[in-house]
């Protein structure tokens, strides 16, 4: 169960897949627009009603656009998601009235671990960010950095009772309806804890080590990769790529922008001040580039794209990062907003990324700057092959498959 952008989705049709291969039935809920990424997993499907980029792209999500980010923005989401919630409640349920055990992502957690208790499961988090407070590195969500251990820890549980506040308006009446008794607000992480609810983290322990103040029941697995149904690029694509020297991959992923047209010249003025072709994803940003050194692509597996490329100009959401690292090639984070800046100081500090280019101080000059270090200094791109290298090896879906082994 998952709810979010394609990013949330995609990691768990991997995941999916390996425990069909192990013999399980596997139901993935989340998003109808996200039913596609299941073909040929031999995974089923269950829609949420609720479509994300409608709502993104609704008057209500254009006005996430006025904080860049941290606290502010999360504030602005927390009360959209409070609205939302409730669409979801119900099809989640009934999904798991069909079920023997439940996997929950962050996004859902609250709601699905409710869930599972009312109905007598077992359950397991999967999830793709490292939410559980800690002393080690500042949350996520707000965007990484540090504000020392104290401060830390603290912030982690100032933004983990935020999250909780999003479930307030849905969990008392599916407590009541479930034959719960009610739980005080903001117990529910503490219960959780208490009873030593395990998760399982998506990202690989070379990235983001496991936090040594973690409780035991949290672990680090490695990356879960998407199934790609595709094992080749399209034609027109592959005549690109193969007509001269390796591109810069441009994306944004699931993210919106209020101006994609500005943005879409500063990002080719910028390709071709540092000399180098581009290829550029649509993305739900709308991006687009016209002429023979750029090509525009719509959603193409990041697996068969990222390896050809002589880096990627990304906005650092976990999926995204994971391909970009999973395919040894380094990158100039543009992180908007959330756990992107996160991640993106995660690239730097590994040595595969020459800084961030946080996207409300991206110009054809910035990035043309951060272009020409990334793919002209060799550091670069010898740290993300040998990075890539090791986590290749990694198999964070065969934890997930034990664990889950292991609830039976």
């Amino acid at each position: 169960m998952t709810a979010g952008s394609r990013g949330d989705v995609a990691p768990f049709t991997g995941v999916g897949h390996a425990l069909v291969r192990a013999g399980h039935q596997v139901t993935l809920v989340t998003h109808a627009r996200f039913a596609p990424l299941v073909a040929g997993s031999g995974v089923g499907f269950h829609a949420l009603p609720l479509d994300p980029r409608a709502e993104l792209e609704s008057e209500r999500g254009r006005g996430l656009h006025r904080s860049a980010t941290g606290p502010g923005k999360l504030l602005r989401v927390t009360r959209m998601a409070r609205t939302l919630v409730g669409q979801i409640a119900d099809d989640l349920l009934a999904a798991a009235r069909e079920a023997d055990a439940l996997l929950l992502s962050a996004s859902v957690s609250p709601l699905g671990h409710t869930i599972a208790e009312g109905l007598s499961l077992p359950s397991l988090g999967l999830y793709l960010q490292p939410v559980a407070p800690t002393r080690e590195f500042a949350p996520p969500m707000l965007g990484g950095g540090s504000w020392g251990a104290a401060g830390n820890r603290l912030a982690g549980h100032g933004v983990e009772a935020a999250v909780e506040q999003i479930f307030t308006p849905v969990l008392p009446a599916l407590r009541t309806r479930l034959g719960l008794p009610a739980v005080r607000r903001g117990l529910t992480p503490r219960r959780r804890r208490r009873h030593g609810w395990p998760v399982l983290h998506g990202f690989s322990p070379l990235v983001v080590p496991r936090p040594r103040d973690w409780r035991a029941e949290l672990d680090v697995a490695g990356y879960w990769w998407p199934h790609d149904r595709d094992s080749r690029l399209p034609p027109g694509l592959r005549e690109f790529l193969d007509a001269g020297p390796p591109p810069v991959f441009v994306g944004l992923g699931s993210a919106t922008v209020p101006d994609p047209r500005r943005l879409g010249a500063e990002i080719v003025t910028a390709l071709r001040r540092a000399g180098l072709r581009g290829v550029i994803q649509r993305g739900w940003a709308g991006l687009t580039a016209d002429g023979d050194d750029m090509v525009t692509v719509d959603e193409t597996p990041h697996s068969l794209l990222f390896p050809r490329m002589a880096a990627v100009v990304h906005h650092c959401g976990a999926g995204t990062t994971a391909a970009g690292v999973r395919a040894g090639v380094p990158a100039v984070p543009v992180p908007i907003q959330f756990d992107e800046g996160f991640w993106g100081e995660r690239l730097v500090a590994l040595g595969v990324a020459p800084g961030t280019v946080p996207l409300r101080r991206l110009t054809a000059d910035t990035l043309t700057a951060a272009l020409v270090r990334v793919t002209r200094e060799p550091g670069f791109a010898r740290r993300a092959a040998q990075l890539g290298a090791r986590v290749r090896g990694e198999d964070g879906v065969g934890r997930v498959v034990e664990a889950v082994t292991r609830l039976g």
